[in-house]
Order: C-alpha cells, then structure tokens, then sequence
C-alpha cells in the first residue's frame, strides 16, 4: 500500500521570496519522502482562518514567517521549552486535535554557528543587536550554549529591558553575564560573535553602532540572507569574518523538518546550492 503523500506549507505576508519550498523540497527528495509544500499568502488579519481552512484540507503541518510568529503562539494548545520562552512560534504540528507550536529559530543560529561556521559559543564575549522578535526566538538557545557574556543592545532600552528581565531566571541556571546596553553607549571591548538580528538590512538602514566594535578575529553575524549589507561591509573593511543568516535559514528548517518526519537531513548541500543561486 503506498503512503499518502503529506502536505505542508510556509504562511506569511509577504510570502513570494520565501525559500522554504525549495528547502523542504531538497530535504524530502535526499531522504526519499513525497511531500508537497507550498507557499501560503495570508491576508494580514486573517491567519487564524488560513489555519484553520488549511487544516481542514488535511495540511499536516506548517511554517509561520512574519508577520504571524506571535499568532501562531497564541493559536497553539501546546508549546515546545523553546516557543514557550520566545512566545514565538515558527513550527506547527497538527496531531488529532491538537496544535503544537514549536520554535526552531534559535536552534537554526546555534547549528549555523556550530556547524556550518565552526565556531564554539562557550566561553564566548557575545554581543546581539536587537530587541524584536528574532533576538528573542534565539536568545535562550544561545544561553543555553554557556558563553561567559551576552551583551543586549538596542537603540531604544525599553525592549531591550523587558527580554533580560524575562531571561534572568534561565541566566542563573546558565552562568551566563547578561547585561544591556544601549547602542550608543557601547564598549570598544573585543566580542568573539556580532550578531545583527534586526531588520536594518532591509532598507539599507544604518544601525547607528560605533565601528570600532569591529574587530580581527571577531565573527560578525547578520541574520539578514539574499544581499550583502552595510553592517556585513563595514565588518569586512575592519577584517571580522562574515556570515549572512542563510545557513540558519536552512537549519531552522532541518529542525522543523525533523520534527514533522523524525528523519534529520544533511544541511551543507543545501546551503551550497542555494548560495550558488
């Protein structure tokens, strides 16, 4: 008897230049799954019906891109550890009548990081730039890696504030110095790891950090992909290695992955192929 073939999808808005299709696409035909996956356009207010109609159409599980992360948190009855502390969900599970919400972001960065850019965050001098939701959907599985400082920075503190409040039980656990600084008031001290999680990149906006935190040696981390930014420039001409955010896009996605099928696929020939593109 052959297996029916499972459907899944990415749902946000705007949604055209998404990847995922491709990248599930790639990972189903390496581990020799049939599996359709489509791009989903939700109307801005309207999320909660796509989900809904599209589980009525037997979807088996889905991606959530913005602008819907807080939504899709909202609309789940269960949380994994890592989408209950960002209050974030990028994976949804649909099992009988439950939703499950996952988040996959943090472990993308991690893998990204680990993996791909060998770089071990233990022990390590981190700054991250950003207080929206993609510094929070990855904050928590950087503590978890135990560096010895992760500095917070933001051009406005408030937000910045209220995502070290939230994470001061878990830094207790961890061992971790967590401070917050406004970005204009920043150290020019070494950080081993620059992480850049704000949407600056988009609109070619200047993040209004001081170069001198640029350093040789330091990784300078953009989760911006598809365009090389000023922030990434600027790093390069003070001789910091670079990365764009495409690696973790693909290992969010490996995550998910596994967590629909159980079966982890391999990352690198991916990245690859679409680095190439």
């Amino acid at each position: 008897m052959t297996e029916l073939k499972k459907h899944f999808a990415v749902i946000g808005n705007p949604i055209h230049h998404s990847l995922s299709p491709q990248i599930h696409a790639a990972f189903a035909k390496e581990t020799g799954l049939h599996i359709d996956y489509e791009a989903v356009l939700s109307p801005l207010n309207q999320f909660k019906n796509t989900i809904y109609q599209l589980i009525a159409q037997k979807l088996n599980g889905a991606n959530v891109t913005l602008p819907f992360k807080k939504e899709a948190y909202e609309l789940a009855s269960q949380h994994s550890n890592h989408a209950r502390i960002a209050e974030a969900v990028n994976t949804l599970e649909f099992k009988e009548d439950e939703i499950i919400g996952h988040n996959t972001d943090g472990i993308g960065l991690v893998r990204d990081l680990e993996q791909n850019l060998n770089v071990d965050l233990k022990s390590k001098k981190i700054l991250l730039i950003g207080a929206g939701g993609a510094a929070e959907g990855v904050i928590y599985s950087m503590l978890e890696k135990k560096p010895s400082e992760l500095i917070l920075t933001n051009r406005t503190i408030e937000k910045t504030n209220a995502i070290q409040n939230k994470m001061d039980v878990h830094v207790k656990s961890f061992d971790v110095n967590l401070n917050v600084i406004e970005i204009s008031k920043l150290p020019h001290q070494y950080f081993d790891i620059i992480i850049n999680a704000t949407s600056a990149g988009l609109n070619n906006a200047e993040l209004g950090i001081d170069h001198k935190v640029f350093h040789e040696g330091s990784l300078v981390y953009d989760m911006m992909y598809g365009k090389e930014t000023s922030f990434i420039r600027e790093a390069q001409s003070k001789g910091s290695k670079t990365s764009d955010g495409l690696g973790m896009l693909v290992e969010q996605a490996a995550e998910a992955f596994f967590i629909w099928h159980h079966i982890k696929p391999q990352t690198k020939s991916v990245i690859e192929s679409l680095r190439a593109l």
